[in-house]
């Protein structure tokens, strides 16, 4: 890559966010008002979340091969036990930063808990 290409890419980057923070200010009072904006920004978050978890698991190795290690069959449960543990939390607080230390700490215990007691 060039170098141009990364100040292009870098001004490009910060423009869209620069856009994305000043749109809401921009956008007039009445249509902010709406119910189903409201609705939407009451569900975004866990929405997003929940698409960041899942795109994040680690299942493509296990539906190629057939010789499959209980070290990938470990991780893909701790994940989803730990995803499953998040949404429990977040279903419950409503805190997102909760709900990420939660989810951290869940998945490094799952991991542990399956090396020390399953292998």
């Amino acid at each position: 890559m060039s170098s141009s290409y990364l100040i292009f890419a870098t001004f490009a980057m910060a423009a869209v966010t620069f856009i994305t923070r000043a749109l809401p200010a921009l956008i007039p009072k009445k249509l902010l008002d709406t119910p189903w904006l409201h609705r939407l920004n009451e569900s975004l978050p866990l929405s997003v979340m929940v698409l960041l978890i899942l795109t994040s698991l680690s299942y493509q190795g296990l539906s190629q091969n057939i010789d499959i290690s209980s070290a990938e069959v470990h991780l893909l449960m701790a994940q989803i036990g730990a995803l499953l543990l998040v949404l429990f939390v977040y279903h419950i607080s409503r805190q997102l930063l909760v709900s990420m230390v939660v989810g951290i700490t869940a998945i490094n215990g799952f991991l542990w808990l399956f090396k020390a007691f399953l292998i």
